[in-house]
């Protein structure tokens, strides 16, 4: 139980650290390529930007497929993404004003609107969601001194 519980808060933490990753590294991206010139403007952004979103898809990877990891701690973030991608499709510009009421500011709210537009959010809020599924992750760990029991349902 102190598992989940440690994982609900954790994944309270994750969730904007994962949505920030994404809408950064979307906005700098964007910034270093000139798509009408079919050039690389900067080419440091450019990999600074790729790198950023690669660690933020690395963690969502771990979360996602760890096996000591709660389920709590990928389901916060799945929900929270798929709630707010939910929300643009009935409510668009409601959502896409909310990156503007939490703070910093600036190119991060266009990057935030860049990921809840395209659907980036609500792929990564599925792709977070799975781990939910399944019911060996709810269960509590496996101490050394007990028996393995393989299931296949």
């Amino acid at each position: 139980m102190v598992r989940h519980i440690f994982g609900f808060f954790l994944g309270i933490v994750l969730t904007p650290a994962l949505a920030y990753a994404a809408g950064l590294g979307a906005t700098r991206a964007e910034s270093a390529v000139d798509p009408l010139a079919d050039t690389i403007n900067d080419k440091t952004r450019l990999y600074g930007a790729f790198a950023l979103m690669g660690a933020a898809g690395l963690v969502t990877g771990v979360i996602i497929v760890a096996k000591w990891a709660s389920p709590m701690i990928s389901l916060v973030p799945g929900l929270a993404f798929i709630a707010w991608s939910g929300y643009f499709l009935f409510a668009s510009q409601t959502a896409l004003d909310l990156p503007d009421k939490v703070p910093p500011a600036g190119d991060l709210d266009d990057g935030l609107r860049t990921v809840l537009g395209s659907g980036v959010l609500a792929l990564a809020g599925f792709a977070l969601l799975t781990p939910a599924w399944t019911t060996w992750r709810w269960r509590p760990a496996a101490r050394a001194d007990e028996p393995v029991q393989e299931s296949y349902y």
